[in-house]
């Protein structure tokens, strides 16, 4: 009997059970799944059916992306501040909630207007709930486990994008030429479920579970503590990592947003093709985060940001030569391994930076500088599309950026 006592106490349980802070990354996996795997990155997928069907030019595809990452910059200027008044797990339910919404009113759009309002609503959400929920990495872990935390729940994403790969050609095949519409609902009812779910697990800090935060303080990092606290925005090491993470913005939405398109108008690939290929780039990438965040932990935030730039670099560059088709497979490994490393290193990073009190305001104040590296790319890149005729101008210009980046990442 005092063994069985033992083996069943509330003590012994909670020892023998994982922390709560991994479920809160199993959460936030689904958040971002969510919010930018569906809310955004699906719309490379669907994309040039929609664009068949409601006559969009290569500028006005752009532009709609463009709105998005509009919308989505506004929010993440004010999620921090909203955090700290509703706290994050209010705001990312409610965020959700109106990501899921737009999502089903874009499958009644008419033509580009209707389309560019309702994603400019999506992007809204996107951001609302993206930025807190890498503010909460934060609190639920120490230095020491950030990257591995943050690298795990960026990889929603990649699970989005596996989905959307496989689903959106299958509704087109059933559905025709309208199935685009289909998709869009069921990706937004998928989103509203995720609100529920991420309603009923986060919590906004471990106190609220009686509990303490994962892992250990990195000595190297606490030094650097206290004179950001003082001076959030005065300080020159948020505004290097915002710069970086512009660049990062300004290059990834380029591929993401026209890989599919290009693919099928240019190169000639049936829709189910390019829908598999999309789909490996997801599967790829669910590695990025866990191997670069970890990676990030052991040699440093910014070896981890030289390598990610310089592969991704080199995949852009592979698609704008229109290289035979292995070179095209070596470009999508190249991009899923690290597609979704520098949102985990950066979460890290902030938290090593300023601390986990304001870790989201932080946050948000970098992505807020990267939400305008993603307004200028898809908008750009459709311009240089729509000059050259062919995308390859807009990938090349990625690749330039992208080695840009390394380069400043290399003076942190």
């Amino acid at each position: 009997m005092d063994m069985l006592y033992f083996l069943m106490s509330p003590v012994t349980l909670r020892k023998r059970m994982p922390h709560y802070g991994w479920l809160i990354v199993a959460a936030g996996t689904l958040c971002i799944f969510a919010c930018l795997g569906l809310g955004r990155f699906t719309l490379g997928m669907i994309l040039p059916s929609m664009a068949t069907s409601l006559s969009l030019t290569y500028s006005e595809m752009g532009l709609i992306s463009t709105g998005n990452f509009l919308g989505y910059l506004i929010s993440v200027f004010v999620s921090g501040i909203m955090v700290r008044r509703i706290g994050a797990r209010a705001l990312i339910f409610i965020a959700l909630l109106m990501v899921g919404v737009s999502m089903i009113l874009l499958s009644r759009a008419s033509g580009f207007i209707h389309c560019l309002i309702v994603y400019f609503i999506t992007g809204l959400g996107s951001g609302s709930a993206n930025v807190p929920m890498m503010g909460l990495v934060a609190a639920w872990f120490k230095s020491g486990r950030r990257g591995r935390a943050a690298g795990f729940i960026v990889i929603g994403s990649g699970f989005a994008i596996i989905l959307s790969g496989m689903l959106i050609p299958y509704i087109n095949s059933l559905k025709g030429g309208e199935g685009w519409r289909t998709g869009w609902v069921m990706l937004g009812l998928i989103v509203l479920i995720v609100a529920i779910l991420c309603l009923m697990i986060l919590r906004n800090r471990p106190e609220d579970k009686g509990l303490e935060p994962i892992g250990e303080d990195r000595p190297s990092e606490s030094n650097k503590i206290r004179p950001v606290l003082q001076g959030l925005y005065n300080n020159r090491v948020i505004y290097h990592l915002g710069i970086i993470y512009f660049l990062f913005g300004f290059t990834y939405v380029i591929y993401v947003t026209f890989f599919v398109t290009s693919m099928v108008k240019e190169r000639g690939l049936p829709e189910a093709v390019a829908g598999n290929f999309w789909s490996a780039i997801g599967l790829f990438s669910l590695l990025s985060g866990p191997v670069f965040g970890s990676l990030s932990d052991k040699i440093g935030r910014k070896k981890g940001l030289i390598i990610v730039f310089i592969l991704q670099s080199l995949s852009y560059i592979l698609i704008a030569i229109k290289l035979p088709i292995p070179f095209l497979y070596l470009s999508i490994f190249l991009f899923g391994i690290c597609a979704w490393s520098i949102p985990s290193i950066m979460a890290a990073a902030v938290g090593d930076y300023v601390g986990p009190v304001r870790a989201a305001e932080a946050f948000g104040f970098i992505t807020f500088i990267f939400g305008l590296g993603q307004i200028g790319g898809p908008a750009i890149a459709g311009l240089l599309a729509e000059a050259s005729g062919t995308f390859a101008s807009s990938f090349f210009m990625a690749s330039l950026f992208a080695g840009l980046a390394a380069i400043i990442a290399f003076f942190l």
